[in-house]
């Protein structure tokens, strides 16, 4: 999809209701709900951080969304695909703030560079323990994008065409940090397998996307 396109809808973006719950259950692990009742009393006291779904135009103007590989480490997240972002420090001045800064610390886009569209609606990570606030945003050039060596193994740049097409939503047998296979709804994206928050926040990316293209 032509980025031209892509910024005639950025009002409408703004401008529609989120889909929230409703699209992020589509792609929800089938643990996910207990996991989180189970969890109630610590949701009070979770941790809070923010994530970046950064859109862009490649070389050729194509539209394209830049995701992560993180690398592998002893955690719930270990070498699994997600957005740029992180948890929130005591220095920062908003959520959108911490979603800026760590994305320009992931990999190296220029927080002033940013033009974020809208928040998107709030998710708890039973694992983490962690409260994420997404953000949808777009730079208006082709970034050279320089990765974290310390946390970050891979970064992929993932057509939005690529992104809206349902034959790339798979059910998929993963791994989970609880030590068990199970299988997921998923994303298959650059030949990743994306699963769990990540694909629930992208789900609702997606049907507000579908509604404003």
């Amino acid at each position: 999809m032509n980025f031209n396109q892509f910024l005639k809808a950025r009002s409408k973006i703004s401008n529609l209701p989120l889909p929230a719950e409703a699209s992020q259950f589509k792609m929800s692990p089938p643990f996910r709900a207990a996991l989180a009742k189970k969890q109630q009393d610590k949701i009070k006291f979770a941790k809070q951080s923010a994530v970046l779904a950064l859109f862009y135009p490649d070389h050729e103007e194509e539209t394209k969304l830049v995701l992560i590989l993180r690398k592998s480490y002893k955690g719930v997240h270990s070498a699994q695909v997600g957005f740029p972002g992180g948890k929130v420090e005591e220095t920062d001045v908003s959520l959108q703030h911490t979603a800026l800064r760590e994305t320009e610390e992931e990999v190296g886009m220029p927080m002033q560079d940013v033009k974020v569209i809208k928040a998107l609606t709030q998710m708890y990570i039973p694992p983490s323990n962690f409260y994420v606030h997404p953000f949808i945003g777009y730079t208006d050039y082709t970034p050279n994008f320089v990765k974290e060596e310390s946390e970050v193994e891979d970064i992929l740049e993932v057509s939005l065409q690529q992104f809206l097409d349902d034959r790339n939503v798979v059910i998929e047998r993963v791994s989970t940090s609880y030590n068990r296979e199970v299988e997921v709804p998923a994303f298959k994206l650059n030949d990743h397998v994306v699963w769990g928050a990540t694909a629930m926040m992208l789900s609702e990316i997606k049907d507000l996307l579908k509604q404003a293209l």
